[in-house]
């Protein structure tokens, strides 16, 4: 953990419960656990109850089991609350704080766990994940894409075939899952709404147009959303927008 202001270290944390659940307003009450708490935040303690407990905006870090940063978020307001020693270990607090940050998805926990433990090695692993679900793993997918995509280079050369398995594909969320691992493997990255997709186009997110992108079982399971009337379904509409998005950049979308 970092400030946000100068990267002044904060302090690691063995465990946090409550990240990952939502109040309104993107608030969250953290419990950090095993927390060794160092400069703004370690003087915040001594501040609990008054306006003075809250250290500010913070970078929380999510390291791998060799200690390697896999992704990062940026929450506001962090603002300690109660503090007691902690069963972790000598010196380590357990820490209650609030802090504001509407990127921290319900359902990202697992996603990282996976990250963490090398267990997210192969494709399709979203494919049983519901709505939210899809969204948290694209988030997921998101702030790790450099962790993920670390010793590769920037982008394959133009010319490529990327295969998009279509078979988990029911809804926008699922496209951008099955796109992101067509490109960069599993729990890849390439975009996670229609302006992202677009920019990730424009190179240096694994793959320089021109391509080609051939859908496999786009008509077993995907025609329908390609087909439906734009009114009746915004995924229709958003497919509808991502193919003109794919042609401008000159990639070849081949549906099988």
């Amino acid at each position: 953990m970092t400030s946000d202001e100068d990267d002044e270290f904060w302090g690691f944390v063995q465990d946090a419960e409550g990240l990952f659940d939502p109040h309104e307003d993107g608030l969250r009450r953290v419990e950090l656990l095993g927390c060794s708490p160092e400069g703004e935040f370690l003087t915040s303690l001594d501040r609990l109850g008054s306006r003075g407990a809250t250290a500010g905006g913070a970078h929380l870090s999510f390291l791998d089991a060799e200690g390697i940063k896999m992704g990062s978020y940026f929450v506001s307001g962090l603002t300690a609350t109660a503090a007691r020693p902690s069963v972790h270990g000598d010196g380590l607090f357990d820490i209650e704080v609030r802090l504001w940050c509407d990127q921290l998805l319900p359902g990202s926990a697992a996603v990282w766990d996976l990250l963490r433990t090398g267990k997210l090695n192969r494709k399709g692993m979203w494919g049983d994940l519901d709505a939210g679900g899809r969204k948290a793993w694209l988030s997921v997918a998101l702030w790790s894409r450099e962790y993920q995509r670390r010793g590769q280079p920037e982008d394959r050369p133009p010319g490529q075939v990327f295969t998009l398995d279509g078979r988990q594909v029911v809804d926008i969320n699922g496209f951008y899952c099955a796109l992101g691992e067509a490109i960069n493997g599993p729990s890849g990255y390439f975009g996670w709404n229609l302006a992202a997709v677009d920019d990730c186009l424009r190179g240096g997110f694994g793959a320089k147009p021109p391509f080609t992108l051939e859908w496999l079982h786009s008509n077993a399971d995907s025609s329908g959303l390609i087909s439906a009337p734009a009114a009746d379904s915004d995924t229709a509409a958003d497919i509808q927008v991502l193919l003109e998005i794919f042609a401008d950049h000159d990639i070849d979308v081949l549906m099988r």
